[in-house]
């Protein structure tokens, strides 16, 4: 308890429930997040926000969200999604001439693009040596390739238009290792680095980049994990078995999305946006700051029961 006193006493305060902490930042979320005042309906129904990865999971629930609260949603994603208010498109992130495509039509259609939500994704569970190149290659493809071909596709009209927002999403496990999801991990602190360094470089142009951090939540993305099959006589077979086992409970019993929706809302508002924003359980992003403050030999040890090594 002692420790746990002083990881919130150097946070800046208690932790919000829904936000929880910024990142590396030292105040609480919700202290950075200040948003406008008086914003309404129709403020919202001007500002043209593109989601990826939009048929599923946090992407779906950002779009749906968003388009609820008033936002002229467009949700991207390999196949045409039906019966939702918000206008579904076909893009695949991995693919060059789709991302440049998706994006010419739909600045065509609305003749702007406010805010990229960058969401598509996938998960690969296994050991890092059993793991083959063109897994590891198509893990990093869409995660980290995938969310730049957006970025760099929506970037000229933003500037045109005076600025705009990117929201990246990224992982508690983009800070974190995750042991038996090294290449997952690998594409997010990917993505982490590049979100940072392209923050101070859009800047000028009144573009602001945030990395949403979620940790476990309950959605369709932990049945499509593709998972690295390890024959019997693998010696990393039980120590894999046992950590994929509780990274998937943790996530049928994680939080809503909506929760990381709510929070992507507050980004678009924030007059002040957070580079870095954590969402999830309090027991999870904890952790954050303990990587932090802690030596890392007592954070590593404290860390191995809740990564199920």
């Amino acid at each position: 308890m002692f420790v746990l006193w002083v990881l919130v006493k150097y946070s800046g305060g208690q932790p919000s429930k829904s936000f929880g902490w910024c990142g590396w930042r030292d105040m609480p979320c919700t202290a950075v997040l200040t948003t406008r005042q008086g914003i309404g309906k129709s403020w919202r129904m001007g500002k043209v926000i593109l989601v990826t990865g939009a048929s599923s999971g946090i992407g779906r629930a950002c779009a749906d969200l968003l388009q609820e609260r008033g936002w002229t949603v467009i949700g991207a994603s390999r196949r045409v999604v039906n019966d939702v208010a918000w206008r579904s498109i076909v893009m695949d992130v991995d693919d060059d001439a789709s991302v440049a495509k998706g994006v010419a039509d739909v600045v065509a259609e609305f003749a702007r693009i406010d805010a990229l939500i960058a969401c598509a994704g996938w998960g690969l569970a296994g050991p890092a040596e059993e793991s083959t190149m063109g897994d590891a290659r198509a893990q990093v493809e869409t995660n980290f390739w995938g969310a730049v071909r957006a970025v760099t596709a929506v970037l000229p009209i933003m500037r045109v238009h005076g600025g705009g927002r990117i929201v990246l999403m990224s992982s508690i496990g983009g800070v974190i290792g995750i042991p038996y999801q090294a290449f997952y991990s690998a594409s997010k602190f990917a993505l982490e680095g590049y979100g940072e360094s392209l923050a101070y470089e859009v800047a000028p142009f009144n573009v602001h980049v945030t990395m949403v951090e979620p940790g476990n939540f309950a959605t369709g993305f932990t049945s499509s994990r593709r998972t690295v099959v390890s024959g019997p006589d693998s010696p990393y077979a039980a120590a894999s078995e046992k950590a994929i086992k509780v990274m998937e409970d943790d996530e049928v019993n994680g939080a809503r999305p909506d929760q990381i929706a709510l929070l992507v809302e507050q980004i678009l508002l924030a007059a002040r946006p957070a580079r870095r924003v954590s969402v999830g359980k309090f027991d999870e992003r904890i952790g954050l700051v303990a990587k932090r403050l802690l030596p890392f030999r007592v954070f590593q040890k404290a860390a191995r029961g809740s990564l199920g090594v």
